[in-house]
């Protein structure tokens, strides 16, 4: 009977501390929030989810986001572009699929806009260049009144990301 009441205790202990461990684990809010945009080019849909980081009085370009480095184009999580049909994004043409959405910012106005076939990444900490599906030029605009948190546009001629006190243009058809 002992045994049986020591085996109790001991059960009673470890579930005991396993609700309190977990208690102390609440995870803590996002500070950049997720978010998406949809919209439709012709026939064909599409999606981008993304997290909106904000600027913070930062220096965003050359700064927290470097040049000439891949970025994940948004916060936490890699951006992700989604279409149901093949797109021509400049020049070049993107199959139907889901991709992760990476930028290559310049210190000049010519970028690099990057679809990898590698949808879930974790940034772009991972993020492996022989999976990217599509590489295309785009260019940068100064915005009027700059950004505080980031966001995704889309227009009938493409879609942008506007951040800080720039604009991406990527042209979509």
């Amino acid at each position: 009977m002992k045994k049986i009441k020591n085996v109790f205790l001991l059960l009673a202990a470890v579930i005991l501390s396993a609700s309190a461990y977990s208690q102390t684990q609440t995870p803590k809010p996002r500070v950049s929030l997720p978010d998406s945009v949809t919209g439709r080019f012709g026939d064909a849909t599409i999606a981008i989810h993304y997290s909106r980081p904000s600027v913070k009085g930062r220096i965003i370009w050359g700064g927290l986001v470097p040049y000439d480095k891949v970025w994940r184009a948004g916060a936490n999580e890699a951006t992700t572009f989604e279409t149901d049909k093949d797109l021509k994004i400049g020049d070049e043409l993107l199959p139907a699929g889901k991709y992760g959405f990476f930028l290559m910012p310049k210190e000049n106005t010519q970028w690099v806009a990057v679809f990898n076939k590698v949808p879930k990444q974790w940034g772009a900490f991972k993020y492996d260049e022989t999976q990217d599906q599509l590489r295309v030029n785009v260019t940068t605009a100064s915005l009027n009144n700059p950004q505080e948190v980031l966001i995704y546009k889309i227009t009938p001629k493409g879609f942008s990301l506007d951040w800080d006190k720039l604009s991406v243009f990527i042209p979509v058809q």
